[in-house]
C-alpha cells in the first residue's frame, strides 16, 4: 500500500502569524510572497507507486496534483487528470509514467504575482515550494490557493467600500 509522506506540517501559531501577513498584504501594506499562501503539510509519492494507490490518497487526502519525489528529490507531478487519462493503461501503472516530468516550481521566496503569472502562463494548476537551497519540497501552492485569494481580496474591498445597495449574482 502506499505510503504518501506529510512534509513539513505547519504550526497553528506560525499558520496565524501567516493570515495576518496574507491580510496586511492584501491591504496593500506588504508584497505576497508563496511562503504566505502555499500549503506546508504536503503528501508527495515515490515514483514507484502504483496510479489506483496514488489516486485513491488523492481522493481522501481532498487534492488534485501530487509531487513525486525520490530520495527526497522532486521528479515530477502528477495530477488527477494526468491518472485518470492513464487508467486504461492498469491500475498497477507506475505513477512516475504518467507523472509530469522536470516540473516548473517556485521557492518560499518567489512573489504570490509571479506564481500566480507561472500558473497562468504555463495552464497549469500547481507548482510545488522547493526550499532555494536543499531543492527539497517545502510546500505547494496551487490555482484554487490564488482563487481563495482573490475571493478574500473581494471579501475585503467589499467590507471597506460604503455601502451601495444590494448586489445581483447572475
Amino acid at each position: 500500500m502506499i505510503e504518501a509522506i506529510a512534509l513539513n506540517p505547519g504550526t497553528p501559531r506560525r499558520n496565524a502569524a501567516r493570515r495576518v501577513h496574507l491580510l496586511r498584504g492584501m491591504a496593500g501594506s506588504a508584497a505576497l510572497r508563496v511562503s504566505d499562501i502555499m500549503h506546508e503539510r504536503v503528501h508527495a509519492v515515490a515514483p514507484s507507486e502504483r496510479i489506483d494507490d496514488v489516486f485513491t490518497m488523492m481522493r481522501l487526502a481532498g487534492i488534485r496534483h501530487v509531487p513525486i519525489v525520490d530520495e527526497g528529490n522532486l521528479v515530477g507531478v502528477a495530477s488527477d487528470r494526468d491518472i485518470l487519462l492513464a487508467w486504461p493503461r492498469g491500475a498497477d501503472t507506475p505513477v512516475g509514467q504518467v507523472m509530469t516530468h522536470e516540473p516548473r516550481w517556485v521557492s518560499p521566496d518567489t512573489s504570490a504575482r509571479d506564481a500566480a503569472a507561472i500558473l497562468l502562463r504555463h495552464k497549469i494548476g500547481c507548482l510545488p515550494v522547493l526550499d532555494p537551497i536543499e531543492r527539497r519540497v517545502v510546500g505547494v501552492v496551487t490555482a484554487s490557493d490564488f482563487l481563495s485569494l482573490a475571493h478574500r481580496a473581494l471579501m475585503i474591498q467589499e467590507a471597506l467600500e460604503p455601502v451601495a445597495g444590494p448586489a445581483s449574482v447572475h
